[in-house]
């Protein structure tokens, strides 16, 4: 019978450490894809926002190469640098 409970207990704490780490990583996967989404949203729009305005001389060309070789950080420095750049058409 003490066997019978051991085992029990073993199989429970056992069912137990496995949902929590299950649930814990559904939870973290969702929002790991919700960043990657994000992340991939604004690197396309930046991508699209250098290729629709005028830069001065060779910026449009520079930032383009900033934002493709260094997506997140390359589309952080064009939102707050490179967007003050763009040529006022005006």
């Amino acid at each position: 019978m003490k066997v019978h409970h051991v085992m029990n207990l073993i199989i429970t704490t056992t069912f137990l450490i496995m949902n929590e780490l299950f649930t814990n990583l559904s939870f973290g996967l969702f929002f790991w894809q919700l960043f990657l989404i994000a992340t991939v949203a604004l690197w396309i729009y930046c991508l699209i926002d250098i290729l629709k305005n005028e830069f001065e001389q060779n910026d449009k060309i520079i930032w383009l190469l900033v934002v493709i070789l260094l997506p997140v950080l390359g589309s952080i420095l064009y939102l707050f640098i490179g967007k003050a750049k763009k040529v006022r058409l005006d």
